[in-house]
């Protein structure tokens, strides 16, 4: 399928780093043309600059930050304007928060929500339309393994992609008839910034993980498949399975070990206390 790509445009969002730029890596090697968009231009403009070198790829760069409501209608009014039109949409900005209630700020979730879900929602109905009617295009979603249980300490992230999961694969079953494919991909814990952001920035040197390019791989083997979903690498393809078979009691309470914050000492407490 990739072939029916080249010399077209895609638009790849949260490309400024992690999986978003190993997508542009991906798809330029293979004759396409990129939007990039994320918050950081001067990170898009050295990787424009990389890609053209490298494979004569063309670039345009909008910068955007996808919390907030307007960026969506702002960023496809942009993309008409050049005249381009999108044949591959990689939704694949996002982010998580890990921490417990008390911890939890909650004008970060709902701007995390706003990326994860509903920007997601409003650049892809603002292009699949235009695919249908030409009858060619596809749209990556890019969800988690963590849609498929609720994860205690990250709940409204694990809820975020369980959306992207199953928004994804209704589309699909609407869209696979009429030569357009829409699949999520379920990465698990890849090498990236992401648990930083998270707030766990330990993660990563206690767990095995795979590299941008493994999943970025695994998503252009799916979308060739034509897959509704892909999760990337067999472990993770297993642990997708088994929550499956556990009750929704076991799923979740076993998911309590692996974000859980660590408690401050008794001394910490009182030293915040008396400041």
């Amino acid at each position: 399928m990739i072939e029916e790509f080249a010399d077209r445009w895609a638009l790849v969002t949260g490309s400024s780093s992690g999986i978003g730029v190993e997508f542009a890596h991906r798809l330029a090697s293979r004759g396409m043309h990129l939007v990039l968009t994320a918050r950081r231009e001067e990170a898009m403009r050295e990787l424009a600059g990389e890609l053209h070198t490298r494979h004569g790829t063309r670039c345009e760069i909008i910068p955007g930050d996808l919390a907030d409501p307007s960026t969506p209608a702002r960023l496809m009014e942009e993309i008409r304007n050049r005249e381009i039109e999108i044949e591959l949409l990689v939704n694949n900005a996002g982010f998580a928060i890990a921490a417990d209630i008390e911890a939890t700020d909650t004008q970060r979730v709902l701007d995390m929500l706003q990326v994860n879900m509903t920007s997601l929602t409003e650049l892809t109905y603002a292009v699949l339309p235009t695919m249908l009617a030409r009858e060619h295009g596809a749209i990556i979603n890019v969800a988690s393994v963590a849609a498929f249980q609720p994860v205690a300490f990250m709940g409204p992230y694990a809820a975020s992609k369980s959306y992207v999961l199953h928004f994804t694969e209704a589309l699909w079953a609407e869209a696979r008839d009429r030569n357009v494919t829409v699949m999520a991909l379920c990465p698990g814990i890849t090498r990236t910034s992401f648990f930083e952001v998270a707030g766990v920035p330990n993660w990563l040197k206690k767990h095995s993980s795979q590299s941008p390019e493994q999943v970025v791989r695994a998503a252009m083997k799916g979308l060739d498949k034509r897959r509704q979903y892909y999760v990337s690498g067999w472990k993770n393809y297993i642990l997708s399975l088994a929550v499956r078979l556990a009750s929704r009691k076991m799923a979740v309470t076993e998911s309590m070990k692996y974000f859980r914050p660590k408690k401050k000492k008794r001394d910490d407490k009182r030293t915040n206390a008396e400041t």
